[in-house]
C-alpha cells in the first residue's frame, strides 16, 4: 500500500511541485492537500490518519505552527510525523518549529532538481529507513 502524504500548502505551484518531485522519482505517494491549518485540522479529525504531514508555516486563518501545536497536542494525532516544509530560513521559524513538536525542518529547495532530490531523501528516510508507531484511526 502506497504512504499516504497530507500536504498543507496554500500555494498551488507549491503543492504542484511538491508532488511533481515525487512523481518523477517514480515513487508511489498518495497526496492529499489541504490549503491551511483550519482545513488540517478539519481533515484529520474526519479522515484515517497520514502516514506524514508535509507542513507549510505560511497559511491563511491558521498558521502552520498554531496547527503544529494541536496536532502535538492530541494524543490521537501527535504520533504522524511532521516536516515543516518553508521557504523560511529564519532561526526563529526553525526554533519554533522544533518547540512545538515538529519532526524535521526542511527549507523548501530552489529549482525543480532540488526538489526531486529532497522528495527522494524524504521518502526513503521516512518511508525505507524511519520506524514509525502506528497511528490510531478516527472512528
Amino acid at each position: 500500500m502506497a504512504p499516504r502524504i497530507l500536504v498543507a500548502e496554500d500555494n498551488e505551484d507549491d503543492y504542484v511541485l511538491i508532488r511533481d518531485a515525487f512523481e518523477e522519482n517514480a515513487l508511489a505517494v498518495e497526496f492529499s492537500r489541504v490549503k491551511d491549518g483550519e482545513e488540517l485540522m478539519d481533515y484529520l479529525s474526519k479522515r484515517t490518519a497520514p502516514d506524514l504531514i508535509l507542513l507549510d508555516l505560511k497559511m491563511p486563518r491558521k498558521n502552520g505552527l498554531e496547527a503544529l501545536q494541536e496536532i502535538k497536542a492530541d494524543p490521537q494525532l501527535r504520533l504522524i510525523p511532521v516536516i515543516a516544509l518553508s521557504t523560511s530560513a529564519s532561526e526563529k521559524d526553525i526554533r519554533d518549529a522544533y518547540s512545538f513538536g515538529v519532526n524535521a525542518y526542511v527549507k523548501k529547495p530552489v529549482g525543480f532538481t532540488l526538489f526531486v532530490d529532497a522528495a527522494k531523501r524524504i521518502y526513503d528516510f521516512w518511508f525505507a529507513l524511519a520506524r514509525r508507531p502506528q497511528t490510531e484511526h478516527r472512528s
